[in-house]
C-alpha cells in the first residue's frame, strides 16, 4: 500500500484504531526511504513502538523520536526533531510524522501544540518537506477542528482531502493569548544595572520551591536570557514575576514569567537552529531547550513569556 501523502504536504491524519494509525504512518515512512528522503518519526511511547515494530530492518534508517521526552515542551519539536532531520541532508526531500497531540497531553500545554502545528506551514515553506500529523479521531472535537485549521490537507477513512477550514493564524489566536492571570505571584522589576539582581531573585524563587540543584540553574539560565532580551529588544526594562501552580494532571509546576513593553515579530524566534558561525539569538532556543513548557503572548501592552519547570 503506497501512501496517500506527496509532495511537501503537512496533513492531518484521523485515525480510529491501531490498523488505521499504522496504514497512514508506515507506507508514508517506506515510500520515504524508497525514493531516498530523509525520515524521522516523533510520536508518543507506545505508538513508537507499533511503528519501530512494523518497520522492521527499515527502521534503523528512520530516525525515531519519542514524543513524550523531546516534545514535551512543543517549542522544542521543530528544532531538536523536524529540523534535526530535514537538516542533517538538506539537499534531499524529507518525510516527517509528527504527533504532538494524543489523549495524555496535558490542557496546559495544548495551546502550545496548536501553535507550533501553525509553524511548522511557515518553517518549511518552499522545501520539499512532506509532513503528516495523527490524530486519534476519537478526541475532542475541538481538537480535531483546530487539526483542521492547522493542517492544509486532512487524511480520512483513507482520502486526501483539502482542508476547508485551514486558518492557522486563527487557531494560534484562539489559544496563545492572552495567558490567565496567577491567583498570587512574587513580582521583582529589572533594567540593565539589576539583571544580575533578577538571576539571584529567580536562584532564591527556584530553591524556595524545592526544584533541584540542576534545575535551579536551568531556571536562573532560562530568566538571565529572558531578561536581557527585555532589556535590548523591550524597552530596557521589564518584570520577572515567580508562583507556584498545579497543572490539570495534578503536577506541581514553579512558574516564571518576563514581561517587557517589546513586540516579538518573529513567530519562529527560537524555533530555527542556530547556524554555526551565528553571533548572539540563540537566546530563546535555550529557553525552549530548558524549560518543561514556555507560552509566550504577544499584544499591544508588550510580551509575556511563561517558562514552567516541574516541581
Amino acid at each position: 500500500m503506497r501512501s496517500l501523502v506527496v509532495g511537501g504536504a503537512h496533513s492531518a491524519l484521523f485515525y480510529s484504531d491501531n490498523a488505521e494509525f499504522l496504514a497512514g504512518v508506515v507506507p508514508f515512512l517506506l515510500d520515504g526511504l524508497a525514493e531516498g528522503a530523509a525520515v524521522g518519526a516523533a510520536l508518543p511511547h507506545p505508538h513508537l513502538e507499533l511503528v519501530r515494530a512494523h518497520l522492521g530492518e527499515a527502521g534503523d534508517q528512520v530516525r525515531l523520536f519519542d514524543m513524550g521526552e523531546v516534545g514535551r515542551n512543543p517549542g522544542r519539536i521543530l528544532t531538536e526533531v523536524m529540523h534535526a532531520v530535514v537538516d542533517r541532508r538538506p539537499e534531499a526531500p524529507a518525510r516527517i510524522v509528527d504527533e504532538p497531540v494524543w489523549a495524555g497531553r496535558s490542557t496546559l500545554e495544548y495551546g502550545a501544540c496548536v501553535q507550533h502545528e501553525a509553524l511548522v506551514n511557515l518553517a518549511f515553506a518552499g522545501r520539499p518537506v512532506t509532513v503528516l500529523c495523527p490524530y486519534d479521531a476519537r478526541l475532542p472535537a475541538a481538537v480535531l477542528a483546530d487539526a483542521a485549521a492547522t493542517h492544509p490537507c486532512v487524511v480520512e477513512g483513507g482520502v486526501l482531502r483539502p482542508s476547508v477550514s485551514y486558518a492557522p493564524a486563527r487557531a494560534i489566536d484562539r489559544t496563545v493569548g492572552p495567558l490567565p492571570e496567577p491567583p498570587v505571584a512574587t513580582v521583582f522589576a529589572f533594567d540593565g544595572p539589576r539583571l544580575a539582581a533578577a538571576r539571584r531573585f529567580a536562584r532564591a524563587e527556584g530553591t524556595a520551591a524545592g526544584l533541584e540543584d540542576d534545575r535551579v540553574l536551568d531556571l536562573v539560565l532560562a530568566v538571565g536570557e529572558l531578561a536581557a532580551n527585555s532589556i535590548r529588544h523591550g524597552g530596557g526594562q521589564g518584570t520577572v514575576r515567580v508562583w507556584a501552580e498545579t497543572a490539570p494532571d495534578g503536577t506541581e509546576l514553579l512558574v516564571a514569567e518576563i514581561a517587557d513593553g517589546g513586540r516579538l515579530r518573529d513567530p519562529l524566534a527560537g524555533r530555527r537552529p542556530a547556524t554555526p558561525h551565528q553571533l548572539g539569538g540563540r537566546g530563546l532556543l535555550m529557553v525552549h531547550h530548558l524549560a518543561d513548557l514556555v507560552r509566550t503572548c504577544t499584544g499591544p501592552g508588550g510580551t509575556t513569556t511563561r517558562t514552567y519547570w516541574r516541581r
